[in-house]
């Protein structure tokens, strides 16, 4: 489906960006990553523009053009009770600046009908005590991406993805942690991976601007005490 397209992945070396660049290539794209990740293609840290532009240097001479572009690599995960100022600031350098910086320096080589998918997080709409820094990463990458579905309309779709709990360590998960899924079960790398491929095909010419959450129906579960088994325990 995609002999001779260039896919670009940022964190491709674990999970759900492994996951991507898996089905990229069973699909005959070339695949270009950056992880910290030692074992990867080209290792570099997103969160610093100089890698950033090294890397789309190195895209650039090796494959000429970008068809797909994946903004997948994790900002960090701290609360208010213990991330500072730098902590904060790194997560949002990895979340939201770098994604947008790498689109700029790879706009110039983007092939027509190109595709900008963000990795967002079902906490851009919910959250837990103490991540903050997380949760205002993907706040910022949700918003980035219709703002860039604008700006970039006639070069490329932009779209985001929003997982929700996807187990990246091959365990069987099963009990209350799958039944309180209403898909019954906990998400797989696969299933984002599976809807990236979608997104940016033909078939999805008509979507851009868009955020697509996948969480196996969680944030549409309402929660209340006392009901369906779920019961409310404070804290002692």
């Amino acid at each position: 489906m995609y002999d001779g397209k260039v896919a670009v992945i940022t964190g491709g070396a674990h999970g759900i960006g492994r996951a991507t660049a898996e089905a990229f290539r069973r699909e005959g794209a070339r695949v270009h990553i950056i992880d910290t990740d030692p074992n990867c293609g080209f290792v570099g840290d997103v969160g610093k523009p100089d890698d950033l532009q090294r890397f789309a240097q190195e895209v650039v001479r090796q494959s000429g053009q970008v068809d797909f572009l994946v903004h997948n690599a994790p900002p960090l995960m701290k609360g208010i009770d213990i991330c500072g100022w730098d902590d904060f600031n790194r997560a949002l350098a990895v979340g939201v600046a770098a994604p947008f910086y790498l689109t700029k320096l790879l706009l110039p080589s983007f092939a027509p009908n190109a595709s900008v998918i963000n990795i967002a997080s079902s906490r851009d709409r919910m959250s837990q005590p103490q991540t903050e820094s997380y949760a205002a990463a993907k706040g910022g990458i949700a918003a980035l991406t219709h703002a860039l579905a604008i700006s970039l309309a006639g070069r490329a779709r932009v779209n985001s993805i929003s997982p929700g709990w996807i187990d990246t360590t091959d365990s069987q998960i099963g009990g209350p942690d799958a039944l309180q899924q209403p898909v019954g079960r906990v998400g797989k790398p696969e299933d984002i991976a599976e809807l990236v491929l979608f997104l940016c095909s033909e078939k999805a010419g008509f979507i851009t601007g868009e955020n697509i959450c996948v969480d196996g129906g969680m944030t549409r579960l309402m929660i209340y005490h006392g009901e369906h088994g779920w019961q409310y325990r404070a804290d002692v």
